[in-house]
């Protein structure tokens, strides 16, 4: 059984510093090569994350390696001279965790954080691979002492293959998570990896998990990763015949907030925007107040009698049997059905339209009406116009989706058969305009916050949802760009206080530089694949915690499929192998390769019409 002795023959090196959790190792003169051997098992020396230990009788320190350089080195960065003995080699350990050898259960007792310090001069030791799975088994242990398992097996731990590393996955999606790494490190995989542990994985010991997670896939990769457990709702497919099959999203315009609406209508700043601002905000507000039968319809034509009450002749009026007071207590921004006519007739018949001498309304001006109101009526009638968004601006009408009838496609469970459930929504919105699909992206996640919002304690319990934002850099983007606002606005909201409600964030970049720095900084668990943009590598770094930020060193150096895990889901920062999936459990993520596609015939003319039809719309 493994005692964590101290073994003369895994020695590597003596302490020459300490630094609160930062110790400088000098080699010893015998290491000589990149290897040790030990009991006919050969172990790696000084590697770039490996951990290494320190004894103090019983109790063991433990690191992790950050740093290999030689001593002349440092003298040359600080401008000293280099003396002939300044040829030793220096290795720098980040202390991350201790443990107590229990002699009488032949176990180890894991402690995260450090309360024991070595001193200079104690010795620093390689770990074996029995004590390593021991550390790795014996942390889990300690995370962990429910009755429901939250540890969910998704990787193995890099020098000990042999031993599952598990995520805790309730503090790792309950306080969020961020899946980062270049293209082609294996991001989409990874991701795909670990929903697919969830899916797996029996927290009673008995039943799998049934969980609620939503995947925003702007690429439409991930419906073809998870088959029967999943349900793809697709906003657009320009080709009309996408190999994975989809339903069509039901998300009308009504869910938008007014700031929402008028993103999408209005779009960046302009010159006009303070005046274009009121009149949609106007003509929202109407239309609500009409759905919800506080006011009377807007005339559909000019000539109609005049207001004399003394308000403005636009001024939403309570309609017979309505209290004034309904109508200032109204909250335009509820997700209540409203009709786009309505809005539209607000805007020309009443907004558009002055009180004439004889006391009736007529409209204004050619040239005023121009310039305060058609840019308006024209982009409506675009958007309207615009089958990539037909599911989101087809009129209200009594046929049209409830509420929640729209939630059940997120949040309820859709059972075909027992064996058939579909866990997970996949909302595909490849092939939309980034004007459309960044206030999209806002408008599902601050709809999943006023579900949250809206339950009870037992319900939120009962409930927690996972949403996974893939491209994040898109949608939350650290710049101020008008398409983005909604999304940010609402991402951010989940990031500070989703994890109240049972609402949880996941973040998938490939340009973590790029991301919200509100929204990144929020996560509190990282699986970290390969990066190579030495920007991107700092910005991780400044949001890792304390004491971790020297593993980023390594980030440029990983294998396809490993990865950096930290953080509150992690039982120990550990460098990762993520499982292997089979072909069909992958999403549709390969790169194109080049010497097979140019090896063979192109497309004919014939192909290439076939494909230009398409673009047109004229297939």
């Amino acid at each position: 059984m493994v005692n964590f002795e101290v073994v003369p023959d895994l020695k590597i090196g003596s302490i020459v510093e300490v630094t609160g959790t930062a110790v400088r190792v000098e080699l010893s003169g015998e290491v000589t090569e990149l290897t040790r051997s030990y009991q006919g098992r050969v172990y790696s020396i000084g590697q770039i994350g490996s951990i290494v230990k320190v004894h103090f009788g019983r109790r063991i320190v433990f690191g992790f390696v950050t740093l290999l350089r030689m001593r002349s080195e440092e003298l040359i960065e600080k401008g000293l001279p280099i003396p002939p003995e300044a040829d030793q080699r220096v290795m720098e350990i980040e202390l991350f965790a201790e443990g107590v050898w229990k002699v009488a259960n032949n176990a180890l007792k894991f402690i995260r954080g450090v309360s024991t310090y070595p001193l200079p001069r104690q010795g620093v030791y390689l770990l074996t691979r029995d004590e390593s799975v021991n550390l790795y088994k014996s942390a889990e242990g300690e995370f962990h002492n429910d009755k429901i398992d939250p540890l969910v097996p998704f990787a193995t731990y890099v020098g000990a293959e042999s031993v599952s590393c598990r995520a805790n996955i309730d503090k790792m999606f309950g306080m969020h998570c961020a899946v980062l790494g270049s293209t082609g490190s294996g991001k989409s995989g990874a991701v795909a990896a670990l929903l697919h542990s969830v899916l797996e994985h029996k927290p009673n010991s008995q039943d799998i998990c049934r969980p609620r997670i939503i995947v925003i896939d702007p690429h439409g990769e991930y419906g073809q990763a998870f088959g029967d457990r999943a349900i793809v709702y697709r906003a657009y497919d320009p080709i009309g015949h996408d190999q994975t099959q989809g339903e069509p999203i039901k998300l009308p315009y009504w869910l938008m907030s007014a700031d929402e609406f008028r993103f999408l209508v209005i779009g960046k700043t302009e010159f006009e925007a303070t005046s274009q601002n009121n009149v949609l905000y106007k003509a929202l507000t109407h239309a609500r107040l009409v759905a919800a039968d506080l006011v009377e319809p807007a005339p559909i034509s000019y000539g109609g009698e005049a207001p004399n009450d003394g308000s403005a002749h636009d001024d939403p009026r309570p309609k017979q049997g309505v209290d004034l007071q309904d109508i200032i207590e109204f909250d335009r921004d509820k997700p209540c059905p409203f009709s786009l006519d309505e809005l539209i007739n607000h805007i020309v018949y009443l907004q558009g339209a002055r009180i004439s001498k004889t006391n009736v309304l007529e409209r204004v001006p050619e040239g005023d009406f121009t310039k305060n109101f058609k840019s308006i009526l024209d982009k409506l009638a675009i958007l309207r116009r615009d089958m990539r968004i037909n599911f989101l601006m087809t009129n209200y009408d009594v046929n049209s989706p409830t509420l929640s009838q729209i939630l059940s496609q997120f949040v309820s469970e859709i059972q075909l058969g027992e064996e058939n459930k579909k866990d997970i929504r996949i909302l595909d919105i490849s092939g939309l305009p980034n004007e459309v699909a960044g206030p999209l992206t806002g408008m599902l996640a601050r709809l999943l916050f006023q579900y949250k919002l809206y339950q009870t304690l037992d319900e939120r319990k009962r409930d927690p949802i996972l949403l996974v934002c893939e491209e994040a850099h898109r949608y939350v983007p650290d710049r101020g760009e008008a398409e983005y606002a909604t999304a940010q606005v609402a991402v951010r909201r989940i990031a500070r206080e989703g994890r109240k409600y049972g609402l949880g964030l996941m973040l998938v970049s490939q340009r973590p530089a790029d991301v919200d720095s509100t929204v990144i900084s929020q996560c509190g668990t990282w699986l970290v694949l390969r990066l190579t943009n030495q920007a991107d590598q700092q910005h991780v770094a400044r949001f890792l915690p304390d004491g971790l930020s020297g593993m980023t060193k390594v980030l440029s150096n990983l294998a396809q499929q490993e990865a950096i895990f930290v953080g509150e889901g992690a039982s120990l920062p550990a460098r990762v192998r993520i499982r292997n999936l089979s072909n069909e459990k992958l999403p549709r993520s390969q790169s194109a390769k080049f010497a097979e596609g140019w090896s063979g015939q192109g497309l004919s003319l014939i192909d290439l019409e076939v494909v230009a039809k398409r673009m047109s719309g004229f297939e």
